[in-house]
């Protein structure tokens, strides 16, 4: 057992292999306290089945690992000369089946070696950019400590263009550094006449620790099973996954006989698993393969999440999230300015729930007037436009089940724009130049009106030119006002097509149109102070009166 945290747990499991009758080698690391570890060895002296080996300094990807098992390994074999396999462990290993179960197994399997062992070209797990590379190259800092010397001097080599040289005979393999060997294996390993030369070798690879028992024991071993005894499961990262009280039954599943990494405070999982009760598991052959899906649902929540939702490892970084956004929804610009109580209407139409300009200056316009919304999200502006995007993000996650619209123009908070555009869940129509509707409406002085369309129409220019960019995923639709007063019907059904429940019929009530008898001579009045209103198409300064279709009268059946 390599052992540095934890030290009684390390000893509740210790105590736990001795009492099945199996002898354990306890190495525990330099870097503990020495009085700590008098304390520790002190503390299973009355057990005669225990020993402690020379202590080694441990670090994560250095060589002292390899030196602490093969220390530990030699007082094994010397020490208990009945022992027929020798079984690799750490403190934060928890067996999960009785012992005389893997004793049993073991014994009918006595020239079988269990330790990953794949070449580098078919490791798929490196993490960190270096496969074959670790053997060729020399690694002399830490990794942990001195991350800077590390990177650069891995640079320096490259460019220079060293190699070093692997010993003659030797194929590197590569595997989980928890492995079951044989007396004989192990033995032919730590008493080869090479070894000086094999662990000189080895003392500059990058984490020899998975690789010099995977490598040397294709010298010698007859027959190996290339895998672990071991539940050890990682993450993206190349962390290890911990194993806390909640993954009980996940751990039953496995039918491993060990597994890593407990939780030191797991206390259920160490009253579940180091019970004396011989049916704890099934006699059945270890498939860990059993939960590996469960590990990769795992590994895809945490790395792409859901849809709309972010994440603290992900919210910082750009192009991390998975959606921007977690619902289709609809977008509506210019269609509260020409149509007189739109939205209710489109509530009405559709059964989605319609908002006002949700970014509005002063407000935001929840339908129906509400001030508050589920998530807590309230009508400040103030803190909407804190965060725009945040906003509307959190406004879809948490309605999803419901279609959300709402209404934007010109005049409204522009920093959503691209976030909107950008999004494959919006859906946006849009009439350019309605804005002039209002104003045209209004009794206010025409130097002001002039002063105020000039502004509206270059902010909703931009705006198109954003959404007509080739960056843009949303799916958009932009007529001009002229163009759509002409035949205002058809793109409304398409509209309501889209959003509505599916087969839904055609409306059979349409919205009603503001008045616009005179606006056109408003644009030209526009014109001749200097500002060209174009966005709204080409607009006669005498409008005909605009025929809205009536909805067909059900049919009669007359006898």
């Amino acid at each position: 057992m390599l052992v540095h945290t934890a030290l009684n747990r390390a000893e509740q499991v210790a105590r736990h292999w001795t009492a099945a009758g199996c002898p354990v080698v306890i190495h525990v690391d330099r870097n503990v306290p020495r009085r700590v570890y008098n304390r520790f060895t002190s503390s299973v002296a009355d057990n005669r089945m225990i020993r402690f080996s020379e202590r080694h300094r441990c670090e994560w990807g250095t060589w002292g690992i390899v030196a602490a098992s093969q220390s530990a390994s030699e007082l094994m074999l010397e020490s208990f000369p009945d022992v027929s396999h020798v079984y690799l462990a750490s403190g934060s290993c928890l067996p999960l089946r009785p012992v005389q179960e893997l004793i049993d197994y073991l014994a009918a399997r006595p020239r079988t070696d269990f330790i990953e062992s794949a070449t580098t070209a078919d490791v798929p797990w490196t993490v960190g950019g270096l496969d074959s590379e670790r053997f060729t190259l020399r690694f002399p800092f830490s990794w942990k400590k001195n991350r800077y010397l590390f990177d650069k001097y891995v640079d320096l080599q490259r460019r220079v263009g060293f190699k070093r040289k692997i010993p003659s005979g030797l194929v590197p393999h590569m595997g989980s550094q928890w492995w079951c060997l044989t007396r004989q294996t192990l033995s032919a390993i730590l008493q080869d006449p090479e070894r000086e030369t094999y662990d000189r070798y080895f003392r500059k690879v990058w984490i020899p620790d998975e690789s010099y028992y995977q490598t040397l024991a294709r010298q010698y071993s007859t027959n190996i099973e290339s895998r672990s005894l071991t539940l050890s499961k990682f993450d993206f990262q190349g962390k290890p996954h911990i194993f806390y009280d909640d993954h009980l039954q996940l751990l039953r599943r496995s039918d491993c006989f060990v597994a890593r990494k407990i939780w030191p405070r797991a206390e259920r999982l160490y009253q579940a698993f180091l019970a004396d009760g011989a049916g704890a598991m099934n006699k059945t052959e270890p498939n860990p393969g059993k939960i590996d899906r469960i590990f990769a649902k795992a590994v895809e929540r945490r790395t792409r999440g859901r849809p709309g939702l972010y994440m603290q490892s992900r919210y910082p970084n750009a192009g991390w999230e998975n959606g921007l956004t977690s619902n289709p929804y609809s977008v509506f610009q210019g269609f509260s300015e020409l149509f007189e109580n739109f939205e209710p209407w489109l509530a009405k139409a559709t059964g989605a729930r319609v908002h006002g300009h949700i970014f509005a200056p002063d407000r935001v316009e929840f339908s129906g007037g509400q001030t508050l919304i589920n998530g807590a999200l309230c009508d400040s502006a103030a803190k909407r436009d804190y965060a725009p995007e945040a906003f509307l993000t959190s406004l879809i996650w948490n309605t999803r089940g419901e279609r959300q619209c709402f209404q934007f123009g010109p005049g409204d908070n522009q920093d959503i724009n691209w976030f909107i555009a950008r999004d494959p869940n919006a859906q946006i129509s849009v009439i350019s130049g309605t804005w002039a509707v209002p104003l045209f409406r209004s009794n206010r002085n025409f130097a002001d009106l002039r002063k105020e369309a000039a502004e509206l129409q270059r902010i909703e220019s931009s705006h198109l030119d954003v959404l007509r960019s080739t960056h843009t995923k949303a799916r958009i639709r932009i007529w001009t006002m002229a163009e759509f007063v002409e035949a205002p019907m058809e793109p409304i059904q398409t509209i309501i097509d889209e959003i509505g429940p599916p087969g839904q019929r055609h409306l059979a009530e349409a919205p009603t149109m503001a008045n616009l008898e005179g606006f056109g001579q408003f644009l030209q009045n526009l014109k001749n102070q200097g500002m060209h209103p174009y966005l709204m198409g080409d607009f006669p300064v005498e409008q005909g009166p605009v025929k809205m279709p009536k909805p067909t009268r059900k049919p009669y059946l007359v006898r």
